[in-house]
């Protein structure tokens, strides 16, 4: 099959698919592909230049897999090898601003896949029986930050691991520079690369008709002498598209510019046509009597714009960064030069439902209903940034201007679009780094926005902040918790990394945090917890100065101090059910007061303050079960997850979550909750008010119940 077709297919009568308007040869190997037709390939990767026309192509071809949709189309009017058999729609998953990980998962609850780990969805992919049909388009717009190029990890964790998987028949639309990588990934006869500007796929009668219908007032183009008559009508449409060499971008700028300024402009002077993105834009300010340098200056913010797009507001003082000069007048009177090149978003009108949200503020993509605006296509963008002397330089002024809008540096009065998009920014300017030190930009920010564009920055070039946010971003998105519930998160996990004065700083910062972290621990092979309280007169032991865990790492600051009278003769105390020889543990007695290896040791810890106690486990007075009846809060837990409900109300308080699986947990009546991980031990405060009503012990709890959990000195005393 090759471009030939197309004359074989016209001279046979055969009517063009009516949204594409040519492309037979590249039509009949995607047919051929859908219904396995013998010798065709399994894996076809779809490529070319941007602007060449394959979205066009994926939604022209997809048009006609969609059941519903074929009802709509003359299919028999077409080329029967270009029709794909009536068979129920592939898998469509969507790249754009997606991340890899995010895409697997997309496709693994399309197909119903049972698998709890990314690894685990290939192998049950390829268990199944029946073959599976996915086709991936727009590669090229994947990633939630432009300068990580998400594309190529996505081919890499993605799409050739489908591709090597025997029941999956797959086609993706790629950028050039990725093709070849995908293609190599299988044996020879099983991948086939449909390059749109090559030769043998390339479409120039197509290109015409696309030319023709754009400038037809049939299908909606103004009645102008070069439009109206088919006599100059045609000749101009071959004239863009000889002119254009192949890329539909560039004749659908040249036609946007001739429709919106069409004085001054012969259709027999062929200097007026463009031939690339890039003339298109120059000849476009020029016939308007613009310059073509101040055009291109207007569009570079919306050329670096990030997500859906920039907001109309800040699009003035990012073109004034840009330029280094004030850019107002310009932009004022450069409405009519920037228009052909410019889309408009209306809030909301993308939104997509169909995969995990973001995890950022409800409406971060589209902010406070305002316009947002973008250019037309991913080319323009693409044109824009080559021409500039320096990117990085562009992208500096940008991030600096973004900074310098932030009123008194407080995230939560941010611009949405700078919150989130500020580190994709500092990002290709080589600043990421240095801006990574601020807990309330960690809070606030759009987690799977930040935590991309800080995978693409080496870990050696980022401080502990930073760190401690890259080991706590899975989290942040697994949730796509609110900022306060991601701030709670992040307190604690600063505290586990020795980094107390973050964790107090977003107590500083206005957060409504459910608990305040007192010390953690870093701890391995803790079963289970509990908490009580030693004698302070005549006891027998006193806080160790060194002992497990003890190197600094886990300050949390001072806790609240005992209280007085009767309740300072005793000292909060956290206990640890540890392996037999864990340094400053003694063995836990049996029940007749001999020791067992079979039983672990114990290991006590003050309750509201860093510091291993040294005293003997028998000691230890556990809360009565009145007290713990009395206490205000409650807990429940599963495998990974906890949450602290009042008992008045049964409101929940605090819902934590941990990347390891919980190995114990309690909670002291006066609501210290002391929770120990795969990695250590934590103690937090619960900040919650107590409830004004008597406390009661709640109600048995009906539906399915929590998984059970791990037994301190007396068990769950949830």
């Amino acid at each position: 099959m090759s471009a030939s077709d197309e004359g074989i297919a016209a001279a046979a009568g055969y009517a063009p698919h009516p949204y594409v308007g040519g492309r037979t040869a590249a039509f009949r190997a995607l047919a051929a592909w859908r219904m396995r037709w013998p010798g065709a390939p399994r894996v076809i990767v779809l490529t070319g230049n941007p602007g060449s026309g394959r979205s066009r192509l994926v939604t022209g071809f997809l048009m006609m897999c969609d059941p519903g949709y074929r009802k709509q189309l003359p299919l028999d009017d077409l080329d029967p090898a270009t029709v794909p058999p009536d068979l129920p729609a592939p898998a469509v998953p969507n790249p754009s601003g997606r991340t890899a990980a995010q895409l697997l998962w997309v496709i693994a609850d399309h197909f119903g896949l049972t698998a709890d780990r990314a690894e685990d969805i290939f192998p049950e992919l390829a268990a199944r029986e029946e073959p599976v049909t996915i086709v991936v388009p727009d590669v090229d717009r994947a990633g939630p930050v432009r300068a990580a190029y998400e594309p190529a990890r996505l081919v890499r964790d993605v799409l050739k691991p489908l591709a090597v998987t025997e029941t999956v028949q797959l086609l993706a639309d790629v950028p050039r520079e990725l093709a070849a990588e995908l293609a190599e990934a299988l044996p020879s006869g099983q991948a086939q690369i449909i390059d749109l500007d090559a030769p043998e796929w390339a479409d120039p009668k197509g290109l015409v008709r696309h030319a023709e219908t754009a400038l037809d007032p049939g299908a909606g183009a103004p009645a102008l002498p070069f439009t109206t008559d088919p006599a100059v009508r045609r000749p101009l449409a071959e004239a863009l598209a000889g002119r254009a060499d192949g890329s539909r971008l560039t004749v659908q700028l040249a036609v946007q510019s001739l429709l919106l300024q069409p004085e001054g402009f012969d259709p027999a002077d062929e200097s007026l046509l463009p031939a690339t993105v890039g003339e298109a834009l120059d000849l476009h300010a020029r016939r308007l009597g613009g310059d073509p340098q101040t055009l291109r200056l207007l569009l570079a913010p919306l050329a670096f714009a990030e997500g859906d797009g920039l907001p109309a507001q800040l699009w003035g003082a990012l073109a004034n960064a840009v330029a280094g000069r004030d850019m107002s007048q310009d932009l004022a009177d450069g409405m009519l030069l920037a228009a052909p090149f410019i889309q408009p978003v209306e809030p909301d009108a993308e939104e997509d439902t169909d995969g995990e949200p973001s995890g950022g503020e409800a409406g971060a993509g589209h902010d406070d209903g305002r316009m947002l605006l973008r250019l037309q296509h991913p080319g323009i963008a693409e044109e824009i940034r080559s021409g500039l002397p320096d990117v990085r330089d562009a992208q500096t002024k940008i991030a600096m201007a973004l900074l310098e809008a932030v009123p008194q540096q407080n995230w939560a009065k941010a611009d949405p679009y700078i919150r989130d998009h500020l580190a994709a920014h500092t990002l290709e300017a080589g600043l990421l780094p240095q801006l990574l030190t601020d807990p309330g930009l960690f809070a606030h920010t759009d987690p799977v926005t930040l935590r991309a564009a800080i995978e693409a920055v080496p870990l050696e070039q980022l401080g502990a902040p930073a760190r401690t946010y890259l080991r706590t971003a899975p989290l942040l998105t697994r949730s796509q918790a609110p900022a306060d519930v991601r701030a709670a998160f992040l307190e604690s996990a600063f505290v586990e990394d020795g980094l107390a004065p973050y964790a107090e700083a977003l107590h500083t910062l206005g957060f409504d945090l459910p608990w305040r972290t007192l010390w953690s621990v870093p701890l391995a092979g803790v079963r289970a917890v509990t908490t009580g309280s030693l004698p302070q007169e005549g006891r027998e032991g006193t806080v160790a100065e060194t002992g497990p865990g003890t190197d600094g790492a886990g300050s949390g600051g001072e806790g609240p101090a005992p209280a007085s009278g009767t309740a300072a003769a005793l000292r909060p105390v956290a206990a640890f059910v540890v392996p037999q020889g864990t340094p400053g543990s003694r063995t836990l007695p049996g029940p007749d007061g001999d020791t067992s290896e079979d039983g672990g040791a114990l290991l006590l810890h003050d309750l509201l303050r860093p510091g291993y106690v040294d005293a003997d486990p028998t000691q230890v007075r556990l809360p009565s079960e009145e007290a713990r009846a009395a206490a205000p809060f409650g807990f429940s837990r599963g495998a990974d997850y906890l949450r602290v409900w009042a008992r008045a109300g049964q409101e929940v308080v605090a819902a934590l979550l941990s990347d390891t699986p919980l190995t114990g947990a309690d909670l002291s009546p006066d609501g210290v909750l002391v929770v120990a991980t795969e990695r250590g031990v934590t103690a937090r405060q619960i900040l919650a008010a107590a409830p004004a009503a008597t406390p009661t012990v709640p109600a048995q709890r009906t539906g399915a119940a929590d998984s059970a959990a791990s037994d301190g000195l007396e068990g769950d005393h949830s």
